[in-house]
């Protein structure tokens, strides 16, 4: 009882370089609650949120399973069936302000805009862009200070943010999905090797100690290592454990980054290619989705969205056979050729997502795994996307919500509800004080005991 505890904050430190730890044993304290007076002290891990947005639309047919706790896994949701008891599909959500409502053409970009905003975006494609604050933004305002960061918005695709990208629409309103005010989208990061050097290098560091580690190929770990060996000494063997696969985890991480970058420089000049950035795109999405699951592990940040694709997005998916573009595909009139297409790539993207799910369970965290202590949002602001249809969105909700969800269900909504009821319940769940954004009624019902 009298030995010293880990503050959570703790991070190890080197020449230009600092890592957070995962939630350890010896931080107990830090998050311990006791459920009565002389009761088990209980070790809470935080809550966080994130939101996965897939574009185009998707297969409902392949997506919507029949109703109740008992439910069968879609042929798109098949990927998920390790995770079906931690899983919430929610039927019959839309997003009124992403229908015309006499604006015309543009369903793309009022799909991404109106995600997590529930507001419907100014048809405008110059400077005057107006959509709303998003609630990741929400979220990201009331934790901050609790984080190294607010939230961080990553995406596979890159894009620009002016210009006209859909009818007379900003490219802003299709490549962002998260705002920081009605009129700054936060543009998302697509090379995992910015992403890991924000999360893991020092704010202070300067280009020189930057180009001295690139040019010597040293991990972020040569510089900690020795901080590292100093706190394994009072940890106990639990922790040790912990610490030493965390530390495994970030290696391999960078492993993968620099060989993504050793075959970015071998493509043909001709093709813009980042650094960092893996040839294949299961690779990029696995990457993103490691440093997501990293930066919640360490509590660097507990709110973050992540676009695997642009809405609107062309991306080709030779690597399943399918080398049509993404897009013109959802335009299939029905022919049942094109839509079986369209459902692979469905699949394809639904796999990616049960690796991040297979990932956070594996993380222990407290008495559970990470997977336990998070809501993550999987769903696109198309439900059709033949007929550019914002009603009837395919969302789930992935995580024990740090108990405050009911899952392993799925629950049919009445027609018209709109999804920012959802966005309303898992600010509450947060924590985070909040008006109604955007057609929002009030929290949704139906996703615990508790509400």
């Amino acid at each position: 009882m009298l030995r010293k505890h880990l503050p959570r904050r703790t991070i190890l430190r080197g020449l230009g370089a600092s890592i957070a730890l995962p939630f350890l044993d010896a931080m107990t304290p830090a998050f311990g609650a006791t459920a009565r007076i002389g009761g088990p002290q209980l070790k809470q891990a935080p809550l966080r949120m994130a939101f996965t947005y897939v574009p185009n639309g998707i297969s409902m047919d392949a997506w919507t399973p029949a109703s109740g706790a008992d439910f069968e896994l879609s042929r798109i949701l098949a990927p998920l069936a390790p995770y079906k008891d931690r899983l919430l599909l929610l039927s019959g959500l839309n997003h009124h302000n992403g229908f015309p409502l006499g604006d015309g053409a543009g369903d793309h970009a009022r799909a991404a805009a109106t995600f997590l905003t529930g507001v419907h975006p100014r048809k405008t494609s110059g400077a005057d862009i107006a959509a709303g604050i998003s609630v990741d933004q929400m979220a990201a305002a009331r934790l901050s200070g609790k984080t190294r960061f607010g939230s961080i918005e990553l995406a596979c695709e890159d894009g620009r943010l002016v210009g006209n990208c859909d009818s007379g629409y900003s490219c802003a309103y299709s490549n962002s999905i998260s705002w920081r005010t009605p009129s700054q989208p936060n543009p998302p990061e697509v090379n995992p090797r910015a992403v890991f050097e924000r999360l893991f290098g020092e704010s202070s560091e300067d280009p020189a100690t930057m180009a001295r580690r690139a040019t010597y190929r040293r991990s972020i770990l040569d510089f900690v290592m020795n901080d590292a060996k100093t706190m394994k000494v009072s940890l106990g063997p639990t922790d040790n454990r912990k610490l030493d696969e965390y530390l495994d985890g970030i290696r391999e991480i960078e492993r993968r980054i620099e060989q993504a970058e050793k075959e970015g420089n071998q493509i043909a000049p001709s093709m813009e290619h980042p650094d960092g950035v893996p040839v294949e795109f299961a690779d990029h999405v696995k990457l993103m989705f490691d440093l997501m699951a990293v930066a919640f592990q360490t509590d660097s940040t507990r709110v973050a969205t992540f676009m695997i694709g642009r809405e609107g997005s062309t991306r080709t998916y030779r690597e399943i056979g399918i080398p049509d573009a993404h897009h013109p595909l959802t335009h299939h009139r029905n022919d049942p050729e094109l839509i079986e297409k369209v459902t692979r790539i469905n699949c394809f993207h639904m796999q990616q997502y049960a690796y991040f799910l297979q990932k956070l369970s594996s993380i222990h965290e407290g008495d559970g795994t990470l997977l336990d202590n998070v809501m993550i949002v999987y769903g696109s602001g198309l439900s059709d996307g033949n007929q550019h249809d914002h009603a009837n969105l395919p969302v789930l909700v992935a995580g024990g919500g740090a108990g405050s969800l009911k899952t392993g269900r799925h629950v049919q909504y009445k027609k018209d509800t709109p999804m920012a009821n959802l966005l309303v319940s898992m600010l509450d769940r947060m924590g985070v004080q909040h008006g109604l954004p955007g057609d929002a009624t009030g929290p949704l019902d139906r996703l615990s005991d508790l509400v």
